[in-house]
């Protein structure tokens, strides 16, 4: 796991919060820059929600990130 606790939790409320957004009928939203910030959500929010519920982030684990409360404390 490469993802703390509290970075979890955010990451699951905003994925589930930016799924329901972009699955919104698109006859509600109005213009051009709305259209595009729902296509981008919609793959964003289950990638969020994947990565909260799972722990483990691949774009943390090339730069071999470990959140601060995994460190050794030597």
């Amino acid at each position: 796991m490469n993802i703390g606790p509290a970075e979890r939790a955010g990451r699951v409320l905003l994925g589930l919060a930016a799924a329901i957004i972009a699955i919104i009928p698109l006859t509600t939203v109005g213009g051009a820059p709305a259209v595009v910030l729902k296509v981008l959500l919609l793959p964003a929010g289950p990638d969020l929600m994947i990565t909260g519920a799972t722990g483990h982030c691949p774009l943390y684990a090339k730069p071999g990130h470990v959140p601060r409360a995994r460190r050794s404390r030597t």
